[in-house]
């Protein structure tokens, strides 16, 4: 029996680069199977929802979802961690990979599908993608096809003509915070990447692919550019830092970006359960307003999860006080 992992994603999905990056940094033998349609049959065995990334076990088992993935993986396959040890900094990192996956989902998308120039980007490359040697004029209609298919569905994020300024401005405002925070590091944590560097520049490799927000992080945050190209081959230069010495430059994107999105999904949480159509949240003063329902269903999912596991380290006094400093802990206390 082979002990290959295979994983089926695209290079413009941001979950599938986060996996496959993972994959590679922990040594796991894998084989990178580009969703196309000479794949899509055998993708189809093992895809319980028609997303990306899914896996097949060399038990030729199927997984999806890509925290949960790397979560296995990463209690199969110890060496070299990928978590902090010290509770602390395992259960931040946890946090900065849910908000990747959630909010920073949300930098992405929105950058992607708001404007004309990005939407034919995407769409390009997409169909380049699945029908790869094809003529420019026979993928055509696919590019139309997908471009007014992903611009009809950007609202799933919460992008709408409300909270599109509060997304850039929180996109600007984290990669700035990013920028400081990376210049005198390789990693989010110190000298080695985890579970918050495979989920974030996960995203932001994808957002520097496209026009846009690309040309953003080129002009403004050489830094962050330089460990989304580490992230392409990641290795370990030294250990995980303390949190005296990250303080300086991660507290405030905790308390910011990270904030916002606890805020955020704790109201979605709130008007799911209440059966209600939209939801309204201030985010310092700005009111992100949004359609409920589809996928914000799975984002209360989300949260119960990180609540869970914040639970299991709620005594632990030094995240309490961070998380408390932050604005973060009474919404994964609710």
């Amino acid at each position: 029996m082979s002990d290959v992992y295979r994983i089926f994603g695209s290079e413009n999905s941001p979950y599938s680069v986060k996996t496959r990056q993972y994959f590679r940094y922990k040594g796991i033998p894998n084989e990178w199977i580009l969703r196309t349609g000479a794949s899509m049959e055998e993708y189809k065995k093992y895809a319980r929802l028609p997303i990306v990334p899914a896996v097949a076990t060399p038990d030729d088992e199927a997984m999806q979802d890509s925290t949960p993935i790397l979560e296995a993986m990463e209690a199969k396959f110890p060496d070299p961690a990928a978590q902090p040890a010290d509770p602390t900094l395992a259960f931040l990192s946890a946090l900065i990979e849910e908000f990747s996956d959630e909010w920073g989902n949300k930098w992405m998308f929105h950058f992607r599908w708001a404007r004309e120039v990005d939407q034919v980007s995407t769409a390009k490359r997409l169909v380049g993608e699945m029908m790869a040697g094809a003529s420019e004029e026979a993928m055509a209609p696919m590019v139309a096809q997908i471009q007014e298919r992903m611009v009809g569905r950007i609202g799933v994020v919460g992008s709408n003509e409300t909270t599109a300024p509060i997304i850039e401005a929180s996109f600007q405002g984290g990669v700035d915070l990013l920028e400081a925070h990376l210049e005198d590091r390789n990693w989010l944590f110190g000298g080695r990447p985890c579970f918050a560097d495979f989920g974030l520049a996960g995203q932001l490799h994808a957002a520097l692919c496209d026009p846009t927000a690309g040309s953003i992080l080129k002009q403004k945050a050489p830094a962050v550019c330089a460990w989304i190209d580490r992230f392409l081959e990641p290795a370990a230069s030294g250990d995980f830092e303390t949190w005296a010495s990250l303080a300086p430059t991660l507290e405030p994107f905790l308390s910011g970006p990270v904030r916002h999105f606890l805020t955020w999904s704790d109201a979605n949480a709130k008007a799911i359960a209440a059966g209600d159509d939209s939801l309204s949240v201030e985010l310092d003063g700005q009111t992100w307003t949004q359609s409920v329902g589809g996928p914000q269903k799975y984002h209360a999912k989300s949260l119960k999860e990180l609540r869970r596991k914040f639970a299991e380290v709620k005594e632990v006094e030094p995240l309490r006080d961070i998380l408390a400093k932050a604005g973060c802990l009474e919404w994964l206390e609710a």
